[in-house]
């Protein structure tokens, strides 16, 4: 067995899943299970879904033992609406299967599922998620719930019992007004929660035809017949047929009974619910007790998580019309990054991911924790959190060779537009010592910060270098500035590296002050320095404020300094 981390969130779930499958089927492989709608973008909210039980599964692994995660794409669930942005024309598509609608124009996808899975499945492989797909279109069609579907349509009365005792409290909690998008956008996606519940004027019936004419779930049981199996149905568009359930292939459960069938017919131990499911009469609640007192099994056990909310969400959301995806932050993320989030924080956690300034911040969160695993100083639960992110039971995910500062990257590729030859050239020189062979060293984290100054970096932040010296600030300079100037000049050759001109930089006024570089701060010191800086950034960028001036510097270039402050 496989040495075991110190117990972490994932460590203890792990613990409470493998004695809770042994008092329940020893021997057998363990199934942890998540639910996923593609009804439009997966987003970072539903990753959590889907990242929870990976982390326990994976867990369960490393210690030898067989363990499966099933994940259920509910592609068989209705069309609900027509997203903002695509052709009103699709408003004749809703009530259909998701399998059913046409992709939106333009996609080299058969459906709308197809369409929405694709970018799903992808960001999964990245991040190194292993788990058994299930679609529910297959399941359905192909027959797979035939005989769990003719034991609810039996056990009826059993199940609108179950539910009647809710049905005054409420169908679950909706988002409060000022909710974020994601909280909204995460209750609006989670599966079919938002279904009726099956109850109708004729009786209640547990399942829902596709009509066979117009192919959508605008449909009514008129009747059912327990030992022919044979169901009446009338649909909105006129249409009406008697079929036999027993061999009809277009129509599935309704969701609060299609759930707990499947945790007795996949035999799911563990699984997490988002906290839309928490109240009375949701269908987590619900589904405990229809799952025992009709389908003979227990229901899974697994945590209620929180929302992941997104910093720089506004700017984002006016420019994609959405939510986030995991495509959209591994877009600026590395794989190992994006696990971290979701790993080191307990599901009942909520945490924000940034996709404006507070990445840079955030990485250098990572890099700190990074060093700190390679030094020994890391805690029992950074650690764990840390090995969860870089690796999983199959192996080590990929990671940048040169992890040099996420920020300072931004900057190289913000001054030089992402000129490769620029880039290597200040990437070489802000480690003399150890310089690069080439820009794969610096990759995928290179092209992650490439990647956000392009598309996330606001434009009025970006930075232009000067073309040409500014006559009139240099020709209104006191003693003191130009002073300053050719101190820093006469200073460049010694210390042209990333480290050396920082300790320039910061040293200027120190040495006009009759300092030595290694001279202690004072306020006054500070107050001098931030006039020295600002006079630069103004020199070479036309602003008062602009990318850390060392990594500014080498980008420029030392000759063109010199140009620019008037050598």
């Amino acid at each position: 067995m496989a040495e075991r981390p110190e117990a972490d969130w994932v460590s203890r779930f792990a613990d409470e899943v493998i004695a809770e499958a042994e008092r329940r089927a020893p021997g057998k492989p363990i199934v942890c299970a998540s639910g996923l709608s593609p009804s439009g973008p997966v987003h970072l909210g539903n990753l959590r879904e889907v990242l929870t039980p990976h982390l326990v599964a994976d867990e369960i692994r490393r210690r030898g033992l067989d363990c499966v995660h099933v994940l259920s794409w509910d592609d068989y669930d209705r069309f609900r609406k027509v997203p903002a942005g695509v052709d009103e024309a699709w408003n004749e598509h809703i009530g259909k299967p998701l399998t059913s609608v046409p992709a939106p124009p333009g996609s080299a996808y058969p459906n709308w599922a197809e369409h929405y899975k694709a970018p799903m499945v992808a960001a999964l492989a990245e991040l190194g998620v292993e788990y058994r797909p299930i679609s529910q279109t297959e399941q359905y069609t192909s027959g797979a719930y035939v005989e769990q579907t003719l034991l609810a349509m039996r056990e009826r009365g059993k199940i609108d019992a179950i539910l009647d005792r809710y049905r005054t409290k409420g169908r679950g909690k909706a988002p409060a007004e000022d909710a974020d998008e994601a909280e909204k956008s995460a209750v609006e996606g989670s599966g079919a929660a938002g279904e009726d519940d099956g109850a109708g004027s004729s009786g209640y019936f547990p399942y829902k035809p596709y009509c066979s004419v117009c192919d959508r779930d605008l449909t009514t049981v008129t009747a059912y017949d327990d030992d022919s199996t044979e169901l009446a149905y009338t649909c909105a568009c006129g249409h009406g047929e008697t079929v036999v359930l027993r061999e009809h292939r277009r129509g599935k459960l309704v969701w609060k009974v299609d759930w707990p069938m499947r945790w007795a017919h996949e035999g799911v131990v563990f699984e997490p619910s988002g906290v839309d499911h928490s109240s009375p009469g949701s269908s987590f609640v619900v589904g405990g007790q229809i799952v025992a007192e009709v389908f003979g099994a227990a229901q899974p056990i697994g945590p209620m998580y929180a929302f992941v909310g997104i910093s720089g969400m506004a700017k984002m959301s006016s420019s994609k019309g959405g939510v986030p995806t995991p495509a959209d932050a591994l877009a600026i993320m590395e794989a190992p990054l994006v696990r971290w989030l979701y790993a080191r924080r307990k599901p009942n956690q909520s945490f924000k991911i940034a996709f404006d300034q507070e990445i840079h911040r955030l990485y250098d969160e990572w890099d700190t924790l990074r060093r700190k695993v390679a030094d020994g100083t890391a805690q029992a639960g950074e650690l764990a959190a840390h090995d969860r992110s870089v690796r999983t039971a199959a192996g080590p995910l990929p990671q940048t060779p040169r992890p040099l500062p996420y920020r300072t990257l931004a900057s190289i590729v913000d001054v030089t537009t992402g000129d490769p030859t620029q880039t290597l050239r200040i990437a070489r020189d802000l480690e003399p010592e150890n310089p690069l062979s080439g820009l794969e060293e610096l990759r995928p984290r290179l092209d992650r910060a490439q990647t956000w100054v392009e598309t996330r970096m606001p434009a009025e932040q970006r930075t232009h270098v000067r073309t040409e010296p500014d006559a009139d600030l240099l020709g209104g300079l006191d003693n003191t500035q130009r002073e300053s100037l050719r101190v820093l000049l006469d200073g460049l050759d010694e210390h042209w590296s990333l480290a050396g001109l920082t300790t320039l930089v910061y040293g200027v006024p120190k040495l006009q002050a009759g300092l030595t570089f290694d001279a202690a701060p004072t306020a006054e010191l500070k107050t001098a320095q931030r006039a020295f800086f600002v006079l630069l950034y103004r020199l070479l960028v036309s602003s008062d404020t602009g990318p850390r001036l060392p990594t500014l510097l080498l980008a420029v270039g030392a000759d063109r300094i010199r140009a620019l402050l008037g050598a």
